[in-house]
């Protein structure tokens, strides 16, 4: 890309600046006592860059054009020129009837897409009246106990006019089924219906715990989701690849994107086992990274894991259609850089990494409410997170060219840091028989631990800076926060609704559907269908992930992946 002589007379030209011009200043001066660093990485950062540190760099072999492989510089030709990304705020507000009033409320604000959060005892697979979900109803998110739940957030929107994300995992095939269930009440047709579903696993396993059934039957409930969706739901995202989780549990930039790519290589792996065709399902895998404060460590780190994922579909699986090489992906602001003290420090940092998201080609954004390391987010604060996102679009410019910050010495260099970082990490999962021998081993969550535990050293002895924490604090009172609260009254409402619906169904039915449930997990069939059919006869979620809990039983930490 750059002519060897000039390459030469630019580092000729950059030590006579480092010597005659930078080398001075720095003597007379000094610069900051900040170590120079990326945040994560700890790679060292150069106080300048130029086309020598990207000598190796090949524009068609490397980046390329928006569209066309590598994707480096986006998958879309036309990026947000021609749509923006999708502004989506995470949301599920303890019931039902709250959540549907939250999420008119975001679209009549403009949001163009839905995130629903649920509430932990239904991330387990387990309905409210459950001594398991005591004390927990509503509190991360919303109940979703049955059908007449989902028919209920989902009063009054058509299901064929928006696109629904929810964070759901181990239980996902079940609130999968109630959405379908709702589309066809609303007499939409299953091919237009938009969205994803988390339906990540392996990371659950790594670093959120929220698991249900061992690997083996997660995995083939999985790739039943993957074969379903491609013939009955072909425009939903079966799978989100969740690198966010990792990131917040403590991984570095390098390891976000290995540990997330290895995931996304064991799942594919376990479909075509399967007999599933790649390029029947991979062009609706996507992916959910974490967007943090180094700016343009993050934009990098996007940019190389488009590069990644590219390659790795075409050199291990073959995969002809282009779409199956694409990397899309939903990103969120960091919820673990929120700090409770100054809560309005977070507006600022929420900005920053939206940006960084942004600049770095995401294909939907949810921004962080300034409250939620104290709470579910309240009205004020969702709508400053999602005008944070509009004034981006409509204001900042940065949406106006794809890769804005393509061709710059700094990003471009970083980019191929973090892609030949991550790859190192990719060999050494599989120098351990891949991600699931990994994860089993527990050298997955080793390393991310040691790295948590690194960076929390740093900041208690002051050497990392996190402004109003152990930097540029102030008094507080804590009692002025303004937080939303769960009413305590909350968890019995919910409770005497799933009994309402118990005992308002045909129970006949249900036992029925069941069965059906439990013989399909049996055998080989696929499950999706029993799972929509128990679902349409108002089977608990609970009771239909114990139908799938007597055949598939329940993970235990160490045991055999």
């Amino acid at each position: 890309m750059f002519d060897p002589d000039d390459l030469a007379e630019i580092r000729e030209a950059r030590d006579h600046w480092e010597s005659e011009t930078r080398g001075p200043t720095v003597d007379r001066f000094g610069e900051r006592e900040d170590v120079f660093r990326t945040d994560t990485g700890g790679q060292e950062v150069d106080p300048i860059y130029t086309p020598a540190d990207v000598a190796d760099l090949d524009y068609e072999e490397d980046l390329g054009f928006p569209a066309e492989e590598p994707y480096t510089r986006g998958v879309y030709s036309t990026m947000y020129r021609g749509r923006l990304w999708t502004m989506r705020q995470y949301a599920g507000m303890g019931t039902a009837t709250e959540t549907n009033e939250r999420f008119n409320y975001l679209l009549d604000e403009g949001q163009t897409g839905l995130s629903m959060a649920f509430d932990l005892p239904t991330q387990m697979g387990y309905d409210s009246d459950s001594e398991m979900a005591a004390g927990e109803v509503g509190k991360a998110g919303v109940a979703i106990d049955s059908l007449r739940d989902m028919e209920t957030v989902f009063e009054g929107i058509p299901l064929d006019e928006v696109s629904t994300s929810m964070t759901i995992n181990a239980p996902a095939s079940v609130l999968l089924a109630m959405y379908i269930a709702v589309g066809d009440q609303q007499g939409v047709d299953r091919d237009q219906l938009r969205g994803t579903i988390q339906n990540d696993v392996l990371k659950e396993y790594i670093a959120r715990n929220t698991y249900i059934y061992p690997p083996e039957p997660s995995m083939r409930i999985i790739t039943d989701i993957f074969e379903f969706c491609a013939e009955e739901t072909p425009n939903f995202n079966t799978i989100s690849i969740s690198g966010y989780h990792i990131r917040e549990a403590g991984a570095t930039a390098a390891q976000e994107i290995a540990f997330t790519l290895a995931d996304g290589i064991e799942y594919v792996e376990a479909a075509r086992a399967a007999g599933l065709d790649v390029d029947e399902f991979a062009p609706q895998l996507s992916f959910f990274f974490a967007a943090h404060n180094n700016v343009l460590e993050e934009v990098a780190k996007f940019r190389a894991a488009r590069r990644m994922w590219a390659k790795i579909m075409d050199e291990r699986f073959d995969a002809e259609n282009p779409k199956s090489r694409q990397l899309k992906f939903h990103t969120q602001t960091a919820g673990s850089t929120l700090t409770a003290q100054q809560i309005e420090n977070n507006v600022v940092r929420v900005a920053y990494q939206a940006l960084a998201a942004v600049l770095g080609g995401t294909q939907s954004l949810h921004t962080n409410g300034k409250d939620e390391a104290l709470s579910l987010p309240t009205e004020e604060s969702v709508r400053t997170a999602l005008r944070t996102q509009q004034i981006l679009a409509h204001e900042s410019g940065v949406a106006d060219t794809a890769d804005p910050l393509g061709g710059s010495y700094y990003v471009e260099s970083l980019t191929d840091d973090l892609e030949r970082e991550a790859f190192e990490i990719i060999e050494k999962v599989d120098d351990r028989g891949g991600m699931g021998r990994a994860i089993e081993s527990q050298w997955v969550q080793r390393q991310i631990q040691d790295v948590a535990f690194q960076r929390q050293e740093e900041i208690d002895e002051g050497e990392r800076i996190i402004v109003g924490v152990n930097e540029f604090t102030v008094e507080e009172d804590a009692q002025d926060a303004d937080i939303e609260e769960v009413p305590e009254e909350q968890e019995r409402r919910q409770t005497e609704r799933v009994e309402s619906v118990r005992e308002e169904r045909d129970e006949a039915a249900v036992e029925a559907a069941l069965a059906a449930v439990r013989e399909a997990a049996r055998g080989d069939e696929n499950l999706m269908p029993s799972l929509v059919d128990a679902v349409k006869a108002y089977a608990t979620t609970g009771e239909v992930c114990d139908a799938m809990r007597d055949v598939f039983g329940e993970y235990q930490p160490g045991a055999a992946m």
